[in-house]
């Protein structure tokens, strides 16, 4: 490898911008890791009855369609993308300590909103920002994001181990801390030149909502990505159920997300376009529901999770890929914010659907899921042509 020394500067720039963004990716994803398992955990141990606990559990979802695409637009209009990443992951870090010092439903949940008021733009404000140095660079997004999912993996490995060794009243602690360590992270984020500045305003989100493009893209998405909300939601209670032991349910889980980091480390040498790699990833989708709706045993239940690789992974990279393609820089975070609200709107539906069909129908319920899937990759071959022929043309005005 040659020195930094003789390396032009745009590639240096390039490659410390990765460095940097991929530091960020893992801790942010590390946060995730620590939460997602363990946050109703610590509001069981501090005597949240389940009423509660599944009330505030729905805050994130509800704040994804509501707060988010404002904190978007907002940091998009002030041209202000990196400076938004700093103030929301130094607020969510504060609010999640402010959380800890609670122990009443009423108070939690108020300052849970704060929270994912904060923290749930986070994610697309972070991607806004990687394709935007994505497309600048010419880097590739999958080998990026791959360290979220590293991240993700050993956050919760880590918390995991850390439940046998202190209270559990002590978890939200571990999640203040990463999320600390998270917004001490985007110090080191690199600027970014400003994107040229929208001379239209408002009337540029406009243009992105009328664009059948972006529709597509954004529709197809949340119709291939919501599928998996079963799946997340009742896939534990469903293996214990038919007596998988907690370390086989563990491992089902890692080699999922294993099996995505996977397709993001290889995701620069697929030559398909973007839009196909997603009705590839959607057509996985129906085959891995339709798999698991049959009770499988354990050796076709691990494949099928080996599938998320293509179900998840596949199509993430070819939306993003799509997303650098068809949306103009200088509107990617209003685009991310709208992606990010389409999948947090179909998704909390998906959720309360799926507990009515799973009370009912037990793992009938993929067979739900198995559509869904299916009519996200038929909308993304309905647009294929479209994305294909137009990339920014419609997204930006002409």
């Amino acid at each position: 490898m040659a020195p930094e020394s003789q390396i032009p500067i745009a590639a240096l720039s390039g490659r410390r911008f990765a460095r940097y963004l991929a530091l960020f990716y893992s801790t942010s994803f590390a946060v995730m890791g620590t939460h997602l398992p363990f946050f109703t955990v610590w509001l069981k141990a501090i005597g949240i009855e389940p009423a509660w606990i599944g009330i505030i559990g729905a805050v994130p979802a509800v704040t994804r369609f509501t707060t988010l695409p404002f904190v978007t637009s907002l940091a998009e209009r002030r041209q202000a993308l990196r400076g938004a990443m700093i103030l929301t992951a130094s607020a969510t870090a504060l609010c999640f300590a402010l959380v800890g010092t609670q122990q009443q439903p009423w108070p939690v949940l108020l300052l849970y909103i704060a929270t994912c008021c904060c923290w749930t733009p986070l994610l697309p404000l972070t991607d806004a920002y990687a394709l935007r140095g994505v497309a600048r660079y010419k880097l590739d997004y999958g080998p990026l994001r791959l360290w979220g999912s590293v991240a993700f993996i050993l956050g919760a490995l880590a918390c995991g181990f850390l439940v046998d060794m202190i209270a559990a009243r002590q978890l939200i602690w571990v999640i203040v801390a990463m999320a600390t360590v998270s917004a001490m992270a985007t110090l080191s984020l690199r600027p970014l030149e400003d994107a040229p500045r929208s001379t239209r305003g408002t009337q540029a989100g406009k243009a992105l909502l009328r664009d059948a493009g972006f529709l597509a893209i954004i529709s197809a998405s949340a119709l291939i990505q919501c599928s998996h909300v079963a799946f997340y939601t009742f896939a534990s209670i469903n293996w214990q159920s038919q007596g998988l032991g907690g370390l086989t349910i563990a491992g089902l889980w890692a080699l999922g997300v294993l099996a995505e980091i996977v397709v993001f480390a290889l995701s620069p040498r697929f030559s398909l376009h973007p839009s196909l790699l997603v009705v590839i990833g959607g057509l996985s989708a129906v085959v891995r529901w339709l798999i698991t709706a049959q009770d499988p045993p354990i050796a076709m239940l691990a494949l099928a999770q080996l599938g998320h690789s293509l179900s998840f992974g596949l199509t993430q990279v070819g939306v993003m890929n799509l997303m650098v393609r068809h949306v103009p820089s200088h509107q990617m975070a209003r685009g991310q914010g709208y992606y990010a609200a389409t999948n947090g709107l179909l998704s909390s539906a998906t959720s309360i659907v799926s507990g009515v069909l799973y009370a009912r129908y037990g793992e009938g319920l993929y067979y739900v899921m198995a559509a869904m899937a299916a009519a996200g990759a038929l909308v993304m071959w309905s647009a294929r042509h479209r994305l294909k022929a137009h990339p920014h043309s419609e997204a930006s005005g002409g």
